[in-house]
């Protein structure tokens, strides 16, 4: 039997942070026994972006595998839970002007395939409900200000997310992961040294040293250090598709009661976001420059937050909206904020590291000494990572293309976006011709980045049905689903889950 390309190599990751900790953990308990090597260079000078502090369900799958629960990283890293995030302002149309976007979970199979048939009816004309909200567990849920955890005797698990401090997140990361056996240099990359081949050789770094390695890792964030300047991989930029190049982010103290959701409000120029940490409320603002200066955007986050007068200090960022050509070139992969980024309104950017580690450690398993085989596995690679970019760039750009929100120039400028994909007006399109949304799906083999019942509640949420609708007698086949039915079934599976902060103070 070959033995796997990775075994007894030596692999450097550059750049900390949660992109570069969660890299050097996963690494470390996927390939210990495969005499692999891990060192992790990190300037402490450079800190880390951490815009959102928010996930999705797939960091669960990361504790889990790196055998971490939850009682041991979450105190540690003010977090709480998440069963979703609510659109707030997105659309202006009666009835719709909030959304709730859930987790997927097993317990929708009784009530969500109502909304699925309710708000294929409504789209031919019927006046029936078909607002999500009514048709999700994890919806009543944040409704509630409930934990996703439920009691024991409850036998469906909720899928949730996380709310955390992305830097405390890091630092947990860092010291398990030297625990673990990572080698953890502080010191800054000053130069590269390369082979022959257009490998990268070496770092040269600012305490005189020079580290060598077999497999290099950028998590060097924006910069791209490796990945971009040095390999000079180009850069593909969403400016086109995704307006919003900026952020500004302001605490504001706890509230109660504790929150279980993300709430996304729809700005003149863009979003806000809310998360609810156990120690403060993360909030931040997420607008275009080429509509809105930084003074402005704090000005109008701050009166949002009833902060005007406040001394409490607002944090600048800039975003490079877009992704790399290729994420794994020659002995390089780019993790995190090198690879890309896509703005947070989805809290998809640890699924992107999480997502980028477990493909490159599968690829390396599958992969022997043989050069061949390597290459054909980063090809590979590289077109499933460039399709899972385009595929969440493609929902995110419906949240503004399709917003009825028309009060600036800039949701006007949204709105009339011609640059979208043809994935995305196949689905709009079928959704307008009041098709089978997961038909739609399916039969344009659409990659289902995000499943059906994710597109359902955006249209849906957002009210996107014809203006004209007559309604039908309670015979017909448009009510087939007793809604009454439903809601009492919701209701009274809520009732096997405790408030969010109780929960937390009685379990950590």
């Amino acid at each position: 039997m070959n033995s796997t390309a990775i075994a007894n190599k030596h692999i450097v990751i550059l750049g900390g942070g949660t992109a570069g900790w969660m890299t050097a953990n996963l690494m470390a308990v996927k390939w210990k026994n495969q005499n692999v090597q891990i060192s992790l260079v990190e300037s402490p000078a450079i800190g880390t972006v951490g815009v959102g502090e928010g996930s999705t369900p797939q960091l669960k799958s990361f504790f889990d595998q790196i055998g971490i629960d939850e009682k041991e990283w979450m105190p540690a890293c003010h977090a709480t839970y998440k069963n979703g995030i609510r659109f707030n302002g997105w659309s202006s149309r009666e009835g719709f002007e909030s959304y709730f976007h859930p987790f997927a979970s097993r317990i929708d199979a009784f009530s969500a395939p109502a909304l699925f048939y309710n708000s294929m009816h409504r789209r031919k004309g019927v006046n029936i409900e078909c607002h999500p909200d009514r048709f999700y567990l994890s919806a009543k849920l944040a409704q509630q200000h409930k934990s996703p955890i439920p009691d024991h005797n409850f036998p469906f698990p909720i899928g949730y997310g996380y709310h955390f401090d992305a830097n405390l997140l890091g630092q947990f990361l860092s010291n398990l992961g030297v625990s673990r056996g990572v080698k953890h240099i502080q010191a800054k990359a000053l130069d590269v040294g390369m082979h022959a081949n257009g490998d990268i050789a070496n770092l040269h770094l600012d305490n005189g040293k020079t580290i060598s390695g077999d497999i290099f890792v950028d998590c060097s964030g924006f910069e791209g250090v490796l990945i971009q300047q040095t390999l000079k991989v180009p850069f593909v930029s969403f400016k086109e598709n995704l307006f919003n190049d900026c952020a500004v982010a302001i605490p504001s103290p706890v509230s109660q009661p504790l929150r279980s959701e993300t709430i996304s409000t729809a700005m003149k120029y863009g979003w806000a976001w809310d998360i609810p940490l156990t120690n403060r409320v993360g909030n931040g603002y997420v607008y275009s420059a080429d509509y809105c200066s930084p003074e402005q955007a704090e000005i109008e986050l701050r009166t949002k937050l009833n902060l005007l007068d406040s001394e409490v200090e607002a944090r600048h960022l800039k975003m490079k909206i877009g992704r790399v050509e290729k994420h794994w070139h020659q002995n390089c992969l780019a993790v995190g904020l090198s690879q890309g980024f896509i703005e947070p309104l989805e809290a998809t950017a640890l699924h992107f590291v999480q997502e980028t580690i477990e493909g490159f450690i599968d690829a390396m398993n599958n992969s022997n000494e043989s050069d061949s085989v390597c290459i054909q596995h980063q090809v590979t690679f590289n077109q499933k990572m460039n399709q899972r970019f385009e595929g969440i760039r493609d929902y995110i750009v419906a949240h503004y293309r399709l917003s009825s929100k028309d009060d600036t120039d800039y949701w006007l400028a949204n709105s009339a976006n011609p640059n979208i994909s043809d994935q995305l007006k196949r689905i709009v399109n079928g959704w307008m011709g009041a098709e089978d949304i997961t038909q739609i799906i399916q039969q344009a083999k659409i990659p289902s980045y995000y499943p059906p019942f994710s597109w359902l509640c955006i249209l849906a949420g957002y009210g996107i049905f014809p203006k004209q609708l007559s309604d039908a007698p309670k015979d017909s086949a448009a009510h087939k689903y007793d809604l009454n039915y439903v809601d009492d079934f919701i209701q009274r599976c809520s009732l096997n889950f405790q408030d969010h902060q109780s929960f937390l103070d009685l379990h950590f």
